[in-house]
């Protein structure tokens, strides 16, 4: 068993002789990470081989991340750092335990991924027109017109996650309505959860409560570091009672869409805030740091995140 994490379990352990955190009054006993640095943390780097991608997910694996996005079903002419989505999930079929979870962006994307094998999916809509057509090239209407036709695949599960719902580079604020409106609608085109993307690093403590009065806890949260913001959000909606959270292993990610929008919450910084905060997340914080390690090589540069730059706060 680690010291830092149990994952068939889902506890976390502190180190040996360390008294485990009391949990602050007002948090969720433990939450659920996905890890989608396979997917947004990698396409907007040099391609790496189908193997290396592969080796990452089982390092995550391994960590104690039960639930990964492995790769997305797009163009490779588009986005050519996820070619070969399907080879990754092949080589990913003994993997038990972990939901591999594929990014879809429309109806042929969708049908390609249940083929190859993805435990659930995600496709994206944008709470910003403009951003919308950008990156999916459709308007809102369609894009949700595309997820009904996705949910109607009986396929696995759909996470809806609606991007620059924290505002936009485009038209500046979300009305928080508009993103219910949404998040409505997707729910009743087949979306079995939804997720709330920062998508460029926009949003803060205010904005979080703001969504989560109206839309309640029962989301995921999809944070980015553009503004350094990214950490202090997932605090304001652990207080609010969410339990879901996307990152990426050492904060890779961006998007090309929206001129300096930074990588995502890094997986070793959320680790590092839930195991101080006594919030258990199944994951063991050492072993991250070995992958980000061996991930940094693989891309040939630093990585981002505060945690594999500085150790965590105490060492494990």
């Amino acid at each position: 068993m680690s010291a830092a994490g149990d994952a068939t379990t889902g506890r976390s352990h502190p180190a040996e002789g360390v008294e485990r955190p009391v949990l602050l009054p007002g948090l969720p006993a433990a939450v659920r990470i996905r890890d989608v640095g396979p997917r947004d943390g990698l396409q907007s780097e040099a391609p790496l081989p189908v193997s290396l991608r592969v080796a990452l997910v089982r390092r995550l694996a391994a960590a104690g991340v039960r639930e990964i996005e492995v790769g997305a079903f797009v163009s490779p002419k588009a986005v050519p750092a996820m070619a070969g989505a399907a080879e990754v999930l092949a080589e990913l079929d003994d993997l038990d335990g972990v939901e591999r979870v594929a990014l879809v962006p429309n109806l042929r994307g969708a049908r390609d991924a249940v083929a190859a094998g993805a435990d659930a999916l995600t496709c994206t809509i944008s709470a910003s027109p403009e951003y919308n057509r950008r990156n999916v090239g459709m308007t809102i209407d369609e894009s949700l017109a595309q997820i009904e036709q996705i949910g109607a695949l009986a396929a696995p599960s759909l996470d809806v996650v609606i991007s620059c719902a924290f505002g936009s580079p485009y038209e500046g604020e979300i009305a928080v309505a508009e993103v219910a409106r949404i998040s409505a609608a997707a729910r009743a085109r087949g979306a079995t959860r939804i997720t709330l993307a920062d998508t460029t690093g926009m949003g803060t403590p205010r904005g979080v409560a703001e969504l989560l009065d109206t839309l309640g806890p029962a989301v995921g949260m999809h944070l980015h570091e553009t503004r350094n913001t990214a950490l202090v959000c997932a605090y304001e909606a652990l207080r609010r009672g969410v339990t879901r959270f996307d990152s990426a292993l050492g904060g890779l990610g961006g998007s090309p869409f929206a001129t300096g929008a930074a990588g995502n919450l890094a997986t070793e910084d959320l680790v590092n805030l839930l195991d101080d905060l006594g919030v258990a997340s199944g994951i063991s914080l050492p072993r991250l740091l070995t992958a980000s390690r061996e991930l940094e090589a693989a891309v040939g540069r630093p990585l981002p995140s505060a945690v594999a730059r500085s150790g965590p706060r105490l060492a494990a």
